[in-house]
């Protein structure tokens, strides 16, 4: 049985994809920067309707200091991200410019490693060095 973590993960995964598809066909006239903010207005709003809609509302102002931190950090480097992403994706193939978007995957378990001290076990480390070639075979050119 799969872990409860999992049916989540993969529905980020689908909705990245889906993402890309719709960021490309959505980008055709229009500035990416602009674009980016339009997509994160829809984010918002949604999202806010969500953890109205699900009891999840509590007061942010009680939050530590440190969460309010990370949050924020989190939030920059999600809005550089997306900035990155959609100029990409204006000017490359979604085909291309996705799966080097998710070297991310590979940079988290490192960061993983280096900064939360996590532990890959061996198997897991083939995965993600097969996903660091996949992209390395992507980025090269014939």
């Amino acid at each position: 049985m799969r872990e409860a973590w999992f049916p989540w993960a993969l529905g980020s995964a689908v909705f990245a994809a889906l993402t890309a598809i719709f960021a490309k066909l959505g980008l055709a006239g229009v500035n990416s920067d602009l674009a980016t903010l339009i997509r994160t207005a829809v984010i918002f709003v949604v999202l806010g309707v969500f953890v109205r809609a699900t009891g999840k509302w509590s007061n942010p102002l009680l939050l530590s200091r440190e969460t309010w931190t990370f949050l924020i950090l989190s939030g920059l480097a999600t809005g550089a991200s997306w900035v990155c992403y959609f100029r990409a994706l204006k000017v490359g193939d979604a085909s291309k410019v996705a799966p080097v978007d998710k070297l991310s995957l590979v940079l988290v378990a490192l960061f993983a490693v280096v900064f939360l001290h996590e532990r890959p076990n061996g198997r897991e480390w083939l995965g993600i060095a097969m996903i660091a070639s996949g992209v390395l075979v992507l980025a090269l050119k014939r």
